[in-house]
């Protein structure tokens, strides 16, 4: 699998977490804000549901209901932006989305990241250009759709994957003619 990623995928954190949907990042924090606002409005209106140790102090029971609140919303935020993530990734992968998602949501509620961890394991890698015309092709084309374009060239004395741009082999040293493009006459669609 490792060979057919032609760029090494490098993701870094914060470009990975713009693929999370911005309405989801909103709803999550529309309701953190709603549920606050319901915690504090119920500790301070109905001051018998205060934990016995704060019922006196009105300001400790509110720290601790937002405490209590924030730390739940940051668990099920979590979870919601996971389920976000690896439905917007598979699709731009062009993999099952929904199938991977739910993988992930069924595997959620018994050991927390193991969707996440397969999923991150087992993902195609990304589409990339053509280095011919410049069309997405997939990780596992030989050929661009579009161009014809030899995607894995082979050296033809060792037949060993080589790049593009190469002169000599890097396995046995041959030298390399540099690859013909199709001229006007050879395509034989418009020769009829």
């Amino acid at each position: 699998m490792i060979r057919l990623r032609r760029k090494k995928e490098r993701p870094r954190f914060r470009e990975e977490l713009r693929i999370v949907p911005r309405w989801l990042k909103i709803l999550c924090l529309v309701l953190y804000l709603l549920a606050l606002g319901a915690a504090v409005t119920a500790v301070n209106v109905w001051p018998e549901a205060r934990w016995p140790e704060v019922r006196d102090n009105a300001a400790a029971a509110t720290l601790a209901m937002i405490g209590m609140v924030t730390a739940i919303a940051i668990v099920v935020s979590v979870f919601l932006f996971v389920l976000g993530y690896v439905y917007r990734d598979a699709r731009r992968r062009n993999m099952n989305a929904p199938l991977w998602t739910l993988l992930v949501l069924v595997l959620a509620p018994s050991s927390l990241i193991i969707g996440l961890v397969i999923y991150l394991l087992v993902r195609d890698p990304l589409p990339y250009p053509c280095p011919r015309c410049g069309a997405l092709v997939g990780p596992r084309f030989n050929f661009c759709s579009n161009c014809k374009c030899n995607l894995h060239p082979s050296c033809p004395n060792c037949k060993q994957e080589i790049a593009e741009l190469d002169r000599f082999c890097p396995n046995c040293a041959y030298e390399l003619k540099p690859a013909e493009l199709p001229g006007a006459g050879s395509n034989p669609i418009q020769q009829e």
